[in-house]
C-alpha cells in the first residue's frame, strides 16, 4: 500500500507539473566549496603580486631620488655653479650686492624694499643669512655645543627655579609644612654685532664668481671670530656674557699650580651629577689640549683616545672635547678646562634679520666697494650647575 501511494504522488507531481527546482551536486564547479576557495586564493595571489611589484618600483625609485640628493649635498660648492630656480629676493639680493640699488629693474628693488632695515641697508634673504650662520657654526666653538635659538624681540625673558620644595617625614596625623617653590627671572639681552669687508669692483663685476658665497664666508669668517670670544669669556658689557663668566661653578681645586693632576681631571668629571655626565663635554684650548694628550692613567693608558669615526670628536675619559681658543692657558690660579652639559647650562639667541649695506664710496679710490653688515644676538649661562671647571692650584 506504502508503494501505491508514494507511485500516486509521483504521478500527480508529474501530471501537474510542479517541481522542486535542480538538486545541487558535488559535480557542479560553480557550486564546489573548495573550487570557490581556490579561485580567491589565486585571485588574492595575483593581486598581491602586482602590488609587490609596482611597490618595488615606487621603493626603487625613492631610493634613486634619495641617493640623487644625497650626491648634491655631498657634492663640492664651485663658485657660479649653483642651480634651481633663484628667487626674485634672492636675485635682487645679488644685484644689488653687484650694482647697487640705483642700476637694478625697479621690480627687484621693490623686491629689496620689502626687506628694508630702518636703519640703513637691506635685510639680507633667508637663505644668505642661513649660509652666514653656518659658516659661524663651523667656526665657533661655543655655538656648535649649546642650545641656540631665535627671536624677535629685543631681549629674551626665561623662568628660573630659585626654591625648590622641601619634603620632610610626617605622622599620620601630623600637619604638612609649606613646600612652595619660587621663581625668579633670568634676562638674555640683545646685542649689536657689526663688521665691514672690501670687496674688489674685479670680482662683482665677473659673473662667473659667486659674489653671495664670497662675500657670506667672509661675513662668517668676521662674525664667528667675535662672538666665539664673547660667548666663551664675555664680560656682558656690550657683548654677551661668556661660559666662562658663569657664576656659582663649582670647582676642583688641582693640587699643583703649573702641572694637570690626572686624578683631579677624574674628580672633575665625577663631581658633575650624572643627570649632566651622560652629555657633558671638556671645554679647553689647543695648549692644554697638548699636555692633556700626554697624560696617563696608572696601567700607563692615555686618558685621551683618538676618534677612529669620522665626524666624531676625539674623547677624553670617554667624553668630547671642544677646542677653544679663549680658554685661559695652564698657570696659576687659572681655569685651564671646563667640564659640563653645555647644551643646558649656556643659551644663545639670534635676533632675527641681518643688515647689508652698500657703500661705493669709502674706498672707491682703491677700486672696492665696502659692505657694512650688522646682526644683533645674545647669550649668557642659564645653569651653573651644569658645569664644573679644574683651579690650578695647589689648595
Amino acid at each position: 500500500m506504502k508503494h501505491a501511494a508514494i507511485a500516486c504522488a509521483a504521478a500527480s507531481i508529474l501530471a501537474t507539473g510542479r517541481h522542486f527546482g535542480p538538486l545541487e551536486t558535488r559535480d557542479e564547479p560553480d557550486n564546489d566549496p573548495l573550487a570557490v576557495a581556490t579561485r580567491a586564493v589565486e585571485a588574492l595571489t595575483t593581486d598581491f603580486a602586482s602590488y609587490r611589484t609596482t611597490s618595488e618600483a615606487s621603493t626603487a625609485e625613492l631610493r634613486a631620488q634619495i641617493a640623487d640628493m644625497e650626491t648634491r649635498m655631498n657634492r663640492p660648492h664651485t663658485p657660479g655653479g649653483e642651480t634651481g630656480e633663484i628667487t626674485l629676493e634672492r636675485r635682487a639680493f645679488t644685484n644689488f650686492l653687484r650694482l647697487g640699488d640705483n642700476r637694478m629693474d625697479p621690480e627687484e628693488v621693490r623686491a629689496l624694499i620689502v626687506g628694508d632695515d630702518t636703519k640703513g641697508g637691506y635685510l639680507a634673504p633667508a637663505e644668505f643669512q642661513t649660509e652666514v650662520i653656518r659658516g659661524i657654526v663651523d667656526i665657533s666653538p661655543i655655538r656648535q655645543a649649546v642650545r641656540v635659538g631665535s627671536t624677535g624681540a629685543g631681549s629674551v625673558i626665561l623662568p628660573k627655579l630659585t626654591g625648590r620644595p622641601t619634603a620632610n617625614w610626617v605622622g599620620e596625623d601630623e600637619d604638612r609644612d609649606e613646600t612652595t617653590m619660587t621663581y625668579g627671572q633670568l634676562e638674555i639681552p640683545m646685542h649689536e654685532l657689526a663688521c665691514y669687508i672690501d670687496v674688489s669692483l674685479r670680482l662683482l663685476d665677473d659673473s662667473a664668481i659667486n659674489v653671495e658665497s664670497e662675500i657670506s664666508s667672509e661675513l662668517s669668517q668676521e662674525f664667528a671670530l667675535k662672538e666665539g670670544s664673547a660667548f666663551s669669556n664675555g664680560d656682558g658689557a656690550k657683548k654677551p656674557m661668556g661660559v666662562q663668566r658663569t657664576t656659582g661653578v663649582a670647582e676642583v681645586v688641582n693640587g699643583h699650580a703649573t702641572n694637570i693632576n690626572p686624578d683631579k681631571l677624574i674628580a672633575v668629571m665625577y663631581a658633575l651629577p650624572a643627570a649632566y655626565r651622560n652629555n657633558a663635554s671638556w671645554l679647553m684650548n689647543n695648549t692644554t689640549l697638548g699636555v692633556v694628550r700626554t697624560l696617563k692613567d696608572g696601567q700607563g693608558n692615555y686618558l685621551w683616545q683618538p676618534s677612529y669615526q669620522q665626524g666624531q670628536p676625539s674623547t677624553l675619559l670617554g667624553r668630547p672635547i671642544i677646542e677653544d681658543p679663549t680658554m685661559p692657558d695652564i698657570a696659576n690660579g687659572t681655569y685651564p678646562v671646563m667640564f659640563g652639559d653645555f647644551n643646558r647650562a649656556y643659551r644663545i639667541y639670534d635676533r632675527v634679520g641681518m643688515s647689508i649695506l652698500r657703500d661705493p664710496y669709502t674706498q672707491a679710490t682703491k677700486g672696492m666697494v665696502r659692505f657694512h653688515a650688522r646682526r644683533r644676538l645674545g647669550g649668557g649661562p642659564v645653569l651653573a650647575e651644569a658645569l664644573r671647571k679644574l683651579k690650578m692650584a695647589t689648595s
